[in-house]
């Protein structure tokens, strides 16, 4: 039984003095994941603001985060490195876009590309 006046659904919210105020406690809708062969994926090799390590950087998925994360554990996964899945990018440790790319495309993701 979930009661109206829930104080954890309102941490980080301030103390309001307006009588109508409501508390928005609705998460927004994730949107959702588009089939593999029209996602637009672009692999890339990025240095910046990672100390000089270069890593393989995987843009442009379009889909919900759980789905994110799956594709990016396969990655790292086939890859047999580390790396990180979040906002919509895949973040493989070393340089391993051509191995990155030949995954995609025997996964279903024909529009993916090098750049």
């Amino acid at each position: 039984m979930k009661r109206d006046n829930d104080w954890k659904d309102r941490l980080g919210v301030m103390y309001s003095t307006n009588p109508d105020f409501q508390y928005n406690t609705e998460s927004e809708d994730e949107e959702e994941t588009l089939p593999k062969e029209k996602q637009q994926l672009r692999i890339s090799l990025d240095k910046r603001n990672r100390g000089g390590k270069a890593v393989t950087l995987i843009t442009g998925f379009r889909g919900t985060a759980a789905d994110l994360e799956i594709l990016g554990k396969y990655l790292k996964t086939r890859c047999g490195v580390g790396g990180s899945a979040k906002d919509g990018e895949i973040i493989v440790q070393g340089d391993h876009r051509p191995k990155v790319l030949e995954l995609l495309q025997k996964e279903g993701y024909v529009k993916a590309k090098q750049i």
